[in-house]
């Protein structure tokens, strides 16, 4: 139970929440005045607050803690290590909406990585190349083949999701070689036991936090109430996702 709990939220900040996102709510988020079909909502509500509560009173310190100790540097390149670990994710996917010329530009950004960046831990497709990443996810898949987001549903430590997602997280980590799902098919998988594969999703989770280890802050301070806010917000980015 505890591996999935930590693989779930490897999954949740590796592809649901990568980007901008305070500055996507700030930008782009608009308060819907519509009836929501939300049958879960008071489980939702007590599982936000939970989450509300791991948040500030352990990533966030844990985040900050852990920028304060390694240098930013470092920090970027684990980031881009990380990032380019997850290319079979980003392709699939890609293919998977028919995105082919997305697919092999993501090849292409792999292969400069991989080579060129000394494993990927430097982004020379990115800072030299210019090459764009595409980032696509298994919900986005299913969001772009018709499949409804269903009711949302607020998962321990992960935050806001839907039916739909919830489901495609199973896809993201079969393919995510930090995951120990279909080891025994898939050779690149990294993982040999749970232990390892926990630590490698706390050591990708605490380091990408730790770049804006105030965003959850940032996210929340014009909330009314909390569980609407952050329910709307979830669920305009990822129609704005599987629009793009």
């Amino acid at each position: 139970m505890k591996n999935i709990i930590f693989i779930m939220l490897f999954s949740a900040f590796s592809f649901a929440n990568e980007g901008n996102f305070p500055e996507d709510i700030e930008s782009e988020f608009k308060p819907t005045n519509s009836v929501v079909f939300d049958p879960l909502s008071g489980y939702n509500r007590v599982m936000t607050s939970f989450n509300d509560g791991f948040i500030t009173y352990v990533l966030s310190p844990t985040a900050k803690g852990y920028a304060y100790v390694v240098p930013e540097v470092a920090r970027t390149g684990i980031n881009n290590f990380f990032i380019n670990l997850f290319f079979p994710v980003r392709f699939v996917n890609n293919l998977l909406q028919l995105k082919f010329e997305r697919a092999g530009k993501e090849m292409g950004r792999f292969l400069v990585n991989t080579i060129w960046g000394f494993g990927g831990f430097m982004d020379q497709a990115t800072n030299t190349l210019g090459m764009e990443r595409y980032k696509e996810d298994f919900g986005q898949t299913l969001g772009y083949w018709g499949v409804g987001e269903g009711f949302h549903v607020v998962l321990p430590f992960l935050g806001p999701s839907n039916l739909r997602d919830i489901v495609g997280i199973t896809g993201d980590l079969i393919l995510a070689p930090t995951s120990q799902l279909a080891h025994n098919v898939l050779p690149y998988k990294i993982p040999q036991n749970d232990l390892q594969a926990i630590g490698m999703d706390t050591l990708y989770i605490v380091n990408d936090y730790s770049f804006h280890p105030d965003m959850y802050e940032i996210v929340k301070k014009d909330a009314i109430d909390l569980y609407p806010y952050l329910r709307d917000a979830y669920n305009q980015k990822r129609e704005k996702e599987i629009e793009e």
